[in-house]
C-alpha cells in the first residue's frame, strides 16, 4: 500500500467499491410492508490515511407512522416508543429517507464508492424496512444496494464469539448501556463501533491489503 494514496482511494478498494453505512431502525412489529417505521438513524464512516475506520457523523429521525401503518401494542411495549407523542419531534416518512439518501449520497462520492451497502446487526430486519421505506415513498435515487448487506451478529460471531449486540460489544470492549439499548440512535452508533473495530482489527491482524491476485477485478 502506497503511502502516497489517499484515504478516499483506500475506501474505495476496502470495500469492493462499496460504502459501508450503519443503520438501526425501530418499528411498530416485524412485518416491513405492513408495521410503521417509528425511528430509524444512520451512521457514516470515515476511513484515515492508514485504512482505519470510524464513525464520522450519525443521522438520527423520529418517523411518523404512515398512512394504514400497523402498529403492533407488543412491539411498542417491547421499544417503549409512543408513536404519536408530540414530543417525539417526528418528521414524514419520505423526509427522514430523503434526507438519509441526500447525506449518504455525498458521502460515498466522497470516499470515492460506487454504491452504498447496509451494514446492521441482524441486517435482514433493518435492511428489509429501509427498502419497504424507500419502495413506498417511491424514492427512484437511492444510493443503497438493494440486497447487498454486512450483517454484524456474523462478523461479530466470528471476531469476538458473540452474536448478541450487547455482549459483542463488551467482548470487544466497547461500553454498553443497556438502558439505552432500543434506541435506533444508540444501537446505531455501538453497532458502527463493532464494525469499525471488527473491521480494523482484521487489517491490524494482516487480513488486509490482500495480495493483489493476477486476474481479479
Amino acid at each position: 500500500m502506497s503511502q502516497a494514496e489517499a484515504p478516499t482511494t483506500l475506501f474505495a478498494k476496502r470495500f469492493r467499491g462499496f460504502f459501508p453505512v450503519v443503520i438501526d431502525v425501530e418499528t411498530a412489529g416485524f412485518n416491513n410492508k405492513t408495521d410503521a417505521l417509528l425511528e430509524i438513524a444512520v451512521s457514516l464512516l470515515k476511513m484515515d490515511d492508514s485504512g482505519e475506520l470510524s464513525i464520522d457523523k450519525t443521522l438520527h429521525f423520529h418517523v411518523e407512522p404512515f398512512e394504514g401503518a400497523n402498529i403492533e401494542q407488543s412491539a411498542i411495549e417491547f421499544n417503549g416508543i409512543d408513536p404519536f407523542s408530540p414530543l417525539r419531534g417526528a418528521v414524514k416518512e419520505v423526509e427522514a429517507i430523503k434526507e438519509i439518501c441526500k447525506a449518504v449520497r455525498k458521502a460515498q462520492k466522497a470516499a470515492g464508492c460506487q454504491r452504498s451497502v447496509v451494514v446492521a446487526h441482524n441486517a435482514a430486519f433493518d435492511h428489509g424496512f429501509l427498502n419497504a421505506a424507500i419502495e413506498r415513498n417511491n424514492i427512484k435515487r437511492t444510493p443503497f444496494h438493494p440486497f447487498v448487506s454486512f450483517d454484524t451478529t456474523t462478523l461479530a460471531g466470528l471476531a469476538v464469539g458473540q452474536t448478541v449486540l450487547a455482549k459483542a460489544c463488551r467482548a470487544a470492549g466497547i461500553d454498553f448501556d443497556n438502558s439505552q439499548a432500543h434506541s435506533a440512535l444508540y444501537d446505531t452508533e455501538r453497532t458502527a463501533e463493532l464494525y469499525c473495530y471488527i473491521v480494523n482489527k482484521w487489517q491490524a491482524l494482516g487480513g488486509w491489503p490482500m495480495p493483489e491476485i493476477e486476474g481479479n477485478d
